[in-house]
């Protein structure tokens, strides 16, 4: 019988596809599953047909419709794997098949393809402009080097023509894959050796054969990051029912040098835009901790419960087996926290939200007479009494402020010191703490009882950029210090709470141990750019807190339509239009499930759902943290689509009262820097909200909109 794999090329649009032209693939694979290799060359039901003028001979086409082909790599070899690797148009189907190439690596002994028409029409020119150019970008490396590394003839006499690293970009989508991430980390000053060890070694599987071979076959099975074998009869049917799920754990080549380097001698940190698969890493290192040592213990940490719920059910479906499962402890650090604080210190805390916090600080300051805000009161205890883990007014005297817009001598200190007293006796008086309090009890409990059973071996921390120096003491305190006891995830565009740290303050340190990636595999590039223009002229700081950072060669390699953004006379209006935007989605044949709708508050959400109930969709809130089985598009508030990702997103109410939120915004009088602060944070949940489309977002708003969206 023969066997099928499928590529990951295959999965590149196939949501976007029509539920009959799924419904097609999936009868065309059960056949091809029922035929034998012989009956499929004589073409019994499946129309497998030879592609006319194709570069490689082993191109062809199966029918999925009158109007769609499946494209299939056949073998030549006797063996008995066929790659499926595309679902085209028909006319496109044999276009786009005839000019590629599938060769094995060199070096990775990997499968890769590339347009090789394109190369060869492309380089005669370019070999023209490059005796022209004053440098070359890959003029340093010798023909044996590059061998060495993987990179072939063609590929090579290609890049002897590249003069920068925009032209390599634009070469991307022509080479192969494994070659062009070698050149691209070759082009960003990674050495030779580096990028062997890094890329090329870990790559190349401890059964692959000492010399190349072109057994298909065997290229195949040497290539698992990109390509599915399929090796169950069950199998094929739960992938194509589910591509969206596997995309969700789906290692790229960059990706994967990361999760899966043997070990770091230290803590690591992996740092990159939105879609650029930061948590998908974190899950894969988690898989690769849990390998190592059957005894091993992992905990896997975020910010809130949503986020801990989606890594619990994406980590489920990347690992093996139940007993690793049962060795990872996926939760948030505050849940972890309030677990340590009710077992070692024999109490069950009750943690206060935000908002009775403040009623607290407002009693305190008329209580005292007090010269500040309620509002500026919570930020200094929170930044800078819990943030440095000050214990008495001689230490507080003493403390650094940074961050802080106004400045304090030492009467007004110690004047603030007696509003931290009361405010502490307060709540101690009710019984009640706040989630900061918890953590900064939970890590003195720990530091105090270095007990393992509190303890683990690893600790992989994502969306680390919300991360309060109190949260940090907590998990810091969870591991000892030593390799890889954490590895951290995070990216500071994406700071929607107000955390002000820097891994470096902490005794932190990556240096040499972090690595950025730059390639969105989420968004498409039309999505990327017009968010990213929400951010404009913002200065960030690093999370290491070694300088700045940006979000420059941060690109994608998908392409589709421009964000659909439009403003509404009245609310009401604008959630009419957004309702039939829904509809079009959904007569596209995109499931409920794939679709997401945010606003900044609750209040406009409801007036979403009973609209769209209204029209007969049905709706389902992100917080009650629905499966993917269960139907209906999901509604959420901005901060809530963090770390959460769909086919279409629509964003409404961006109104210039919504986004910045008045409330949210410290006055400039009152501290410039927390102000300064305040309003990029403001920034970053816009950007978030935008950054969780996919294919199609959709913008929009009534009366004036927020003076933080793009420019058209």
């Amino acid at each position: 019988m023969p066997q099928l794999a499928l590529a990951n090329t295959l999965w590149d649009g196939y949501d976007t596809l029509d539920k009959q032209i799924r419904a097609g693939v999936r009868k065309a694979m059960d056949k091809f599953q029922q035929l034998t290799v012989a009956e499929l060359h004589a073409d019994k039901g499946l129309h497998l047909e030879s592609v006319e003028n194709a570069r490689d001979p082993r191109m062809r086409t199966i029918r999925i419709n009158d109007f769609w082909r499946g494209v299939v790599l056949a073998p030549d070899d006797g063996s008995d794997v066929f790659l499926l690797v595309k679902i085209v148009p028909h006319d496109d189907a044999y276009t786009w098949a005839a000019k590629r190439l599938y060769t094995v690596n060199t070096a990775t002994r990997g499968l890769e393809v590339r347009n090789v028409v394109a190369i060869e029409q492309l380089t005669p020119a370019l070999e023209k402009a490059a005796n022209q150019a004053p440098s070359l970008l890959f003029a340093s490396y010798s023909d044996t080097v590059l061998r060495e590394l993987g990179i072939d003839e063609q590929v090579r006499r290609a890049v002897r023509t590249v003069i920068d690293r925009t032209q390599l970009d634009a070469f991307g989508t022509l080479l192969p894959e494994d070659q062009f991430e070698v050149l691209t980390f070759l082009a960003e000053g990674f050495s030779a050796e580096e990028v062997y060890r890094d890329v090329v070694a870990i790559r190349r599987p401890a059964h692959a054969t000492p010399e190349p071979t072109e057994d298909l076959a065997a290229a195949i099975a040497n290539t698992s990051s990109r390509i599915t074998l399929i090796t169950e009869p069950d199998e094929l049917a739960e992938i194509l029912e589910k591509p969206f799920a596997a995309w969700r754990v789906f290692l790229h080549p960059s990706q994967r040098r990361v999760a899966y380097r043997v070990s770091y001698n230290g803590p690591a940190q992996v740092s990159g835009g939105p879609g650029t698969g930061k948590t998908v890493v974190a899950l894969h290192r988690v898989k690769h901790l849990l390998s190592r040592d059957p005894g091993t213990r992992v905990l896997l940490t975020t910010y809130t419960n949503a986020l801990a719920a989606a890594l619990r059910e994406n980590l489920a479906l990347l690992l093996d087996d139940t007993e690793q499962m049962s060795r990872v402890d996926v939760t948030t650090v505050n849940a972890y926290a309030h677990r340590v604080v009710r077992e070692l210190g024999g109490q069950t805390p009750s943690p206060i939200g935000d908002q009775d916090e403040r009623r607290v600080w407002q009693k305190v300051v008329k209580q005292l007479g007090l010269p500040w805000t309620e509002q500026f009161l919570a930020q200094e205890y929170r930044h800078i009494i819990l943030g440095q883990d000050l214990r008495s007014a001689e230490e507080y005297l003493a403390a650094p402020r940074r961050g802080r817009g106004t400045a304090l001598g030492p009467m007004k200190r110690a004047q603030l010191w007696r509003g931290v007293e009361a405010f502490t006796s307060a709540l101690r008086a009710t019984g009640v703490n706040t989630h900061l309090q918890v953590c900064d009890e939970a890590a003195r409990l720990l530091r105090e009882d270095g007990s393992p059973a509190h303890q683990y071996a690893h600790v992989v921390v994502d969306e680390a950029q919300d991360l309060h120096p109190a949260q940090w003491r907590v998990l810091r305190a969870a591991v000892d210090p030593g390799p890889d006891d954490l590895f951290i995830t995070g990216d500071p565009h994406q700071r929607i709470y107000d955390a002000h740290v820097s891994l470096a303050s902490l005794g932190i340190s990556v240096t040499g141990r972090s690595s950025r990636l730059r390639i969105n595999y989420r968004s498409t590039e039309e999505i990327l750019l017009w968010s990213t223009g929400v951010l404009r002229d913002a200065e960030v700081e690093s999370l290491a807190g070694d300088g700045g950072d940006s979000l420059t060669g941060y690109r994608s390699l998908l392409h589709g339509r421009k964000p659909h953004v439009d403003g509404h006379a009245t609310e009401q209006a604008e959630v009419t239009a957004l309702a039939e935007h829904i509809q079009g989605w959904l007569g596209q044949g995109i499931r409920p499930a794939e679709i997401a709708v945010c606003t900044r508050f609750n209040v406009l959400l409801d007036k979403v759902a009973s609209r769209l109930e209204a029209a007969g969709v049905s709706t389902v809130r992100v917080k009650d943290n629905p499966r993917d089985a269960v139907d209906g598009v999901r509604l959420a508030t901005m901060h809530a689509m963090k770390g959460l990702e769909f086919r279409c997103v629509a964003v409404v109410g961006v109104t210039a009262t919504a986004v910045p939120f008045g409330r949210e915004i410290t006055p400039v009088e009152v501290d410039r820097l927390q102000h300064e602060s305040d309003v990029f944070r403001e920034r970053c949940v816009l950007f978030v909200a935008c950054t969780r489309a996919r294919e199609a977002l959709h913008v929009s708003w009534s009366g004036t909109g927020s003076p933080f969206l793009p420019a058209a």
